[in-house]
């Protein structure tokens, strides 16, 4: 069984890195990755890594809290919380994994918080 701890590190890692092979590691070749749950998916590592650099954050811009849902042996879903500065989400994902462990297909959904 895939075990999400590893995974969720190595994309902290890259999302604070924003290192094009961090980013590829976490992903087979022929991934997708859903930004929202019903928009058109980034399709293939190549373009994951592609949109995934046209849209970064700074390094160490946000914090992120997690704790699993559900894992199994191909799929994880995720509770997040990413705080920024001046903003802050609850996250929603669901993992599916290849048995190498990389990411096959990655789903988000993303909540602000009201701002007071």
């Amino acid at each position: 069984m895939v075990q999400p701890h590893q995974w969720i590190e190595g994309y902290v890692r890259a999302w604070n890195s924003n290192d094009p092979d961090d980013i590829a590691a976490l992903f087979s070749e022929q991934a997708v990755y859903y930004t929202e749950p019903f928009s058109s998916p980034w399709q293939g590592r190549d373009e994951i890594v592609r949109e995934w650099l046209g849209r970064q954050d700074k390094p160490g811009e946000a914090t992120f809290e997690w704790h699993p849902v559900s894992v199994t042996d191909d799929v994880s879903v995720i509770q997040g919380v990413t705080t920024y500065l001046d903003k802050t989400y609850s996250n929603l994902w669901v993992i599916r994994f290849e048995p190498d462990g990389r990411c096959r297909e990655f789903t988000e959904w993303w909540m602000r918080h009201d701002a007071k």
